[in-house]
């Protein structure tokens, strides 16, 4: 699986022209599925993210986690994460197939939620138009 977490002052999916999800403080959570990827990696990946110490502390380190800032995640499928970019037209026969990623997706926000967080997210395949103001800006790329 691969990740890009971005840390957020605020955060939003639009489906339609209708908000499907949004956040304030946080992270913006762009996700994407390989082939391979199994539940296993999807639980060690929402671990990792959500035990990501990358808020300010009052002294101007980054000490805090997720929990500790009172923060909440936005998810939003992201199957171009695993784009072939060895041409100027991109393939992305590398990302699993919906009948793989999709229960992962769904495993994914889950395991965020049965920490305690809250969890917006987009809907998967859809057309979203997303939305951020990224915080720092801090961005982590996760590949596990």
């Amino acid at each position: 699986m691969r990740a890009v977490v971005t840390r957020v002052s605020s955060a939003s999916v639009t489906i339609g022209g209708a908000v499907e999800g949004a956040i304030e403080r946080g992270f913006l959570v762009l996700l994407g599925v390989g082939p391979g990827d199994t539940e296993a990696v999807c639980d060690k990946l929402a671990e990792k993210i959500c035990n990501l110490r990358v808020f300010d502390d009052g002294k101007g380190k980054m000490n805090l986690s997720l929990e500790q800032a009172g923060g909440a995640l936005l998810v939003v499928s992201q199957f171009t994460l695993y784009a072939d970019t060895s041409s100027r037209r991109p393939g992305f026969t590398g990302a699993a197939k919906p009948e793989v990623a999709v229960p992962l997706y769904e495993r994914f926000l889950a395991r965020c939620r049965q920490r305690g967080f809250r969890v917006e997210h987009g809907r998967f395949g859809a057309e979203m138009q997303v939305s951020s103001v990224n915080d720092g800006p801090v961005t982590i790329l996760f590949e596990i």
